[in-house]
C-alpha cells in the first residue's frame, strides 16, 4: 500500500481536504442529478398517460372533422 496508515491515506500528505471535498461535491451532484432525472421521467410518463387517456376518451365521443378543400383562383396577369 502507498500509505503507511489509514489516517495517512485520509490526510494524503496535506492534500486530503481538497481531494475529499471534490469527491463529496461530485457524489452530491451525481445523486442530485439522478433524483432530478427520476422525477422528470416520472412527470413525463404521467403526463403522457394523462394525454393518452384524454385522447382515448374524446375520440369515441366526437367524430373527426372531414377534410375541406378550397379552390384558389390564380390570376396570370
Amino acid at each position: 500500500m502507498a500509505f503507511e496508515s489509514f489516517s495517512a491515506f485520509i490526510a494524503m500528505e496535506g492534500h486530503g481536504p481538497y481531494v475529499w471535498t471534490c469527491y463529496a461535491v461530485f457524489a452530491v451532484l451525481l445523486i442530485g442529478l439522478m433524483v432530478q432525472s427520476c422525477r422528470h421521467h416520472r412527470a413525463v410518463t404521467s403526463a403522457c398517460k394523462r394525454r393518452y387517456q384524454r385522447q382515448k376518451s374524446t375520440v369515441g365521443n366526437r367524430p373527426k372533422p372531414a377534410a375541406t378543400f378550397t379552390r384558389v383562383e390564380v390570376s396570370q396577369d
